[in-house]
């Protein structure tokens, strides 16, 4: 699940069991509409148990210091050990008050292309460890990196927060966010939040790289013989670089001396420095015996990012043997039943033989087989 700047997030009381007990990982951050309002035992919650009225509606925006101000996300590069002071505006559009969990950590894309950040009990690492939240109206400080707000309907907070570089901090992209997680009472937190994405890039020299790693084939056949197999080829494109590419992946395979060539590709929108998107590709080939062939990754830019680097795709070889069981099956169905047609007849053949033998014994004629130069007769 991902964070859009301008994400609302409604809870809708007792559609969806989305709500572990306090301190189990929270759901996905993500933009547009969630469903939470269960409590931890899947039983609805009862109206006013941070949910009132049953539905919660929030924001949370980049901002000034006097409100929202427009961007879809923070995004800033600064030097080594430099530092910057940002906004977010968090507002409740609900019909009752609402309590929120705010903090920041470290970005993530996930397996399914959305941006998202770790669960808010595990501490930041990265570019979330950067970022400290300052004092905001009503707002409780919990510890240094985590604020509890509790809003009325209709009210709005301007969150500051500070980017604190540290000098000896890596050159390339190093993202965050800012997030403000719905919590109901004082035991039970929903898994329903959404945030403001930073995009934190260190000045300096950078690489741009992708390559695939930890492939696997697998090889299923196919039972009718007239009919290809499919390989299923599985790997991670991994950003072996400092910045976020997006990505195009492609697998090739084919028979000996590049017969029947198959092919697959697919988009990948981003990954982020240090992880990895999963391929799973399916590609229906012919059982050729052993098909071989590469898969790709080919970098390119996201969006409106900057990359003063040169942009390197990587490559890795596949294998497969991809032995024709069902065509071979068919084969010895084929010789079997050649085999056996001519064996029957064989032994119909001397079977016929055996009772004209015996019908010509009977007669009291004696059957003599021909000479070697065919002819019969008697001396003159």
């Amino acid at each position: 699940m991902r964070i859009l700047g301008r994400a609302v997030v409604v809870a809708v009381l007792g559609v969806l069991v989305v709500a572990p007990a306090a301190g189990a990982a929270p759901g996905p951050v993500r933009g547009g509409t969630a469903v939470a309002g269960t409590s931890d035992d899947g039983a609805p919650q009862e109206p006013g148990a941070g949910t009132p009225g049953g539905t919660v509606t929030w924001t949370v925006q980049p901002a000034t210091a006097e409100g929202p101000d427009g961007r879809i996300s923070l995004r800033h590069v600064l030097d080594p050990g430099a530092s910057v002071t940002e906004h977010v505006a968090i507002t409740n559009f609900s019909d009752g008050p609402a309590t929120f969990a705010v903090y920041a950590g470290d970005g993530v894309v996930s397996d399914s292309g959305h941006f998202d950040l770790p669960p808010g009990d595990g501490a930041p690492r990265d570019g979330g460890a950067w970022i400290t939240l300052g004092d905001a109206p009503g707002a409780e400080r919990v510890d240094d990196r985590s604020l509890r707000l509790t809003l009325e309907p209709g009210a709005a907070v301007t969150v500051p927060l500070t980017v604190t570089v540290p000098a000896d901090a890596t050159p390339g992209d190093h993202p965050a966010g800012v997030v403000a997680e719905l919590v109901a009472g004082d035991t039970v937190r929903l898994a329903a939040r959404v945030g403001t994405r930073l995009h934190l890039r260190v000045a300096g020299d950078v690489a741009a790289s992708l390559a695939p790693q930890d492939v696997t084939t697998r090889w299923e056949p196919s039972w009718n013989p007239f009919a290809p197999g499919t390989v299923h080829v599985r790997y991670r494109v991994a950003n072996t670089g400092d910045v976020r590419l997006a990505a195009r992946a492609a697998t090739t395979l084919a028979g000996p001396f590049g017969v029947a060539e198959a092919e697959h590709s697919t988009q990948i929108r981003e990954v982020l420095p240090g992880q990895s998107a999963l391929v799973e590709a399916e590609l229906r080939v012919w059982p050729l015996v052993r098909v071989t062939g590469h898969v790709d990754a080919r970098p390119w830019v996201v969006g409106e990012d900057v990359v003063d680097a040169a942009l390197r795709g990587g490559s890795a070889d596949v294998s497969v043997w991809a032995v024709p069981w069902s065509q071979l099956a068919l084969l010895v169905l084929v010789v079997g039943g050649v085999l056996l047609v001519r064996w029957r007849r064989r032994r119909t053949a001397q079977q016929v033989q055996a009772r004209v033998d015996e019908a010509l014994a009977a007669a009291g004629v004696t059957h003599e087989p021909a000479s070697a130069t065919g002819a019969t007769g008697t001396a003159s």
